[in-house]
C-alpha cells in the first residue's frame, strides 16, 4: 500500500512558476513509476508528465513540453512537479499516482495510487 500526499499549489498570476510535491509513504517508491494527472472543472482527467523508477526517463503531454518539468527523489519518496510559464488553461487540480510498471506509462488505468489531488490556479 502506497499512500501519496500532494502540497504546493495555489494561486499564480499568468507567466508564473509553480512547483507541485508528492510525498510518498512506505519503502517502496523506487519500484513505482510515477505521474501527475490534472483535471479542470467539467473536463477529463488527463496527463500530464510521468518519471521512470530511476528517474532516468521522462514523459510530458505536448501541451507542457518545454514549460513542465518532473522529477524524483528516491531518497525522500518525492516526485516534483514544476511548472513554469503557466497559463489560464493549465488551472486544474493536479494529481500524483504511482504505478506498478515497468516503464513510463500516460495510462491513467495503469496507476495503482492516487493522491487526494492539489489545486492549481492561474489567473490572466
Amino acid at each position: 500500500q502506497v499512500q501519496l500526499v500532494e502540497s504546493g499549489g495555489g494561486l499564480v498570476q499568468a507567466g508564473g512558476s509553480l512547483s507541485v510535491s508528492c510525498a510518498a509513504s512506505g519503502r517502496t517508491f523506487s519500484s513505482y513509476v510515477m505521474g501527475w494527472f490534472r483535471q479542470a472543472p467539467g473536463k477529463e482527467r488527463e496527463f500530464v508528465a510521468a518519471i521512470s523508477r530511476s528517474g532516468g526517463s521522462t514523459a510530458y503531454v505536448e501541451f507542457v513540453k518545454g514549460r513542465f518539468t518532473i522529477s524524483r527523489d528516491n531518497a525522500k519518496n518525492t516526485v516534483y512537479l514544476q511548472m513554469n510559464s503557466l497559463k489560464p488553461e493549465d488551472t486544474a487540480v493536479y494529481y500524483c499516482a504511482a504505478a506498478r510498471y515497468a516503464t513510463i506509462t500516460p495510462v491513467s488505468r495503469n496507476y495503482d495510487y492516487w493522491g487526494q489531488g492539489t489545486q492549481v490556479t492561474v489567473s490572466s
